[in-house]
């Protein structure tokens, strides 16, 4: 069964954010959702421009003014 694993970014800027998901989604299995909590625009450029490259799925939510999840399903 798929799962969510959570990676918070809040209030690291940019490549940190970046950095962390690429480190973390090596740990994440296939089929699951890394979800990264940012509040740095930039990262929500950068995050699902290098995921969309690797070939995963990517989407972005804003939930408050300032701050977005970025969901990233390793798709393989």
């Amino acid at each position: 069964m798929a799962k969510e694993v959570r990676l918070d970014c809040l209030g690291e800027a940019c490549p940190v954010p970046l950095i962390k998901t690429q480190k973390k989604i090596k740990k994440v299995g296939v089929g699951d959702t890394l979800v990264v909590e940012v509040d740095h625009s930039c990262a929500i450029k950068n995050i699902p421009e290098w995921a969309r490259k690797e070939g995963y799925n990517c989407e972005i939510e804003e939930i408050d003014d300032g701050e977005w999840e970025i969901y990233i399903e390793k798709t393989k």
